[in-house]
């Protein structure tokens, strides 16, 4: 059983109690605890209020601690109802919340959040924070984007440089052991001009190179990597084209897709930015060790 928990961030929207199932069921998949947290910080240049003799009214402090508790407490009944069994705590986080959460998963296995919340201004709140946990978080983080009733059984994994995501590739063989699931591999390679360079267009001969290059350094790693999870159907394949783009239409057919990422937040055209903004499931960014940002 895995002493380190799993740690979901909730604001009472569905779209985080749907996280808060997703990493229910991740839990009980690794026999690890859970922990919920929350918080109530305040909106923009609203602070309590102090009557004449030193009373509190109520104010809009009492409404958002009122509402971070309730959200807790659905919470936790949530993940109780999905996967009895697992050990459920609940937490409650000061200062403000993206900082907060991303430091609450500090030695955690993971990092779970829901991509927005409901209504204008907890759908920015929430998919502030889920974006800055994706970029500053010392685990893996998932974001839960909408997710299919059915299961797929597969994951995949977006390969971006090929000696850098040993990471993400570890982490998501671990999702396809536990899930008795599949793997999907995809390195994309392209140019930012498309066949073209300055010189003139790409020879053909030197464009297929490039790709059966590719795939044979991913098949590489691959073998390399599954060692430890022989019962892993892999295959792998190398597309020309913006990996963002074949990422995002993979998530439509998979269960989870999983990406490297280092410290910092990703570009407009980055693939992060792309899965985040348009994937079809659960995301899941995994620290590297090395190699550029995803």
């Amino acid at each position: 059983m895995a002493t380190k928990p799993i740690v979901a961030g909730t604001d009472g929207s569905e779209e985080s109690l749907r996280a808060v199932g997703w990493a229910a069921r991740e839990a009980a998949l690794r026999g690890a605890p859970l922990r919920i947290v929350g918080t109530a910080e305040l909106l923009p240049r609203m602070t309590p209020r102090v009557g004449a003799h030193g009373g509190s009214y109520e104010t809009v402090t009492d409404v958002l601690v009122e509402d971070r508790d309730r959200a807790l407490a659905a919470a936790a009944e949530r993940a109780a109802k999905t996967a009895a069994g697992v050990l459920i705590d609940t937490d409650v986080l000061t200062g403000p919340t993206a900082q907060a959460v991303t430091e609450a998963s500090s030695g955690a296995l993971m990092l779970v959040l829901g991509s927005r919340g409901t209504g204008a201004f907890t759908a920015l709140l929430l998919g502030s924070v889920s974006r800055y946990a994706a970029s500053h978080a010392s685990v893996p983080v998932v974001v839960v984007r909408d997710e299919s009733p059915a299961q797929h059984q597969l994951i995949g994994v977006g390969v971006a440089d090929i000696e850098s995501c040993r990471d993400a590739l570890t982490f998501a063989l671990e999702e396809a052991s536990l899930r008795h699931a599949g793997l999907h591999a995809v390195h994309s390679w392209h140019t930012p001009q498309s066949d073209f360079t300055r010189a003139g267009p790409i020879p053909t001969e030197s464009a297929a190179q490039a790709a059966a290059d590719a795939a044979s350094q991913l098949a590489s790693l691959l073998d390399e990597c599954r060692a430890k999870y022989p019962d892993v159907t892999v295959k792998h394949e190398v597309v020309h084209g913006h990996p963002g783009r074949a990422l995002v239409g993979l998530s439509a057919r998979a269960d989870l897709v999983v990406i490297g990422r280092r410290p910092g937040p990703p570009g407009p055209g980055s693939v992060r930015h792309a899965l985040l903004n348009h994937a079809h499931g659960p995301v899941a960014t995994v620290p590297s060790s090395a190699g550029p940002s995803s």
